[in-house]
């Protein structure tokens, strides 16, 4: 499966983003999905992750209650809504996909993740 990450920008402190995966090649109804990002100078960090069917979602506790992770299986992508945004959710920001059964126990590993999408970029202002 193909990844294809869109959807950065560039905003003010407090505004919103939101993100899209698009998956090709396969069905992105195979695979969990996980976003994580990667700011200068740091090491890539998990943001977020949802299962196959969509029924469990994760969140690092930074992201908690501001961002929401979703997906459309229809339309072979997963969205990452990015509300009440900070200058230190500045990164770039991958999608990736597992198919793992590791996913359950290791959602926020990025071994689990067998494929990954080229990142966006996102800039918040203060």
């Amino acid at each position: 499966v193909q990844l294809q990450a869109s959807g950065g920008g560039l905003v003010q402190a407090e505004g919103s983003l939101r993100l899209s995966c698009a998956a090709s090649g396969r069905a992105l109804s195979r695979y969990a999905v996980g976003w994580f990002r990667q700011a200068p100078g740091k090491e890539r960090e998990f943001v977020s992750s949802i299962a196959w069917s969509g029924d469990s979602t994760i969140y690092e506790d930074s992201v908690k209650g501001r961002f929401t992770i979703s997906r459309d299986n229809a339309k072979n992508t997963v969205y990452l809504q990015m509300n009440s945004l900070k200058p230190e959710d500045t990164a770039v920001y991958y999608c990736a996909a597992s198919s793992s059964p590791s996913w359950t126990l290791y959602p926020r590993r990025m071994d689990t993740y067998n494929y990954w999408g080229q990142g966006t970029q996102v800039t918040v202002s203060s």
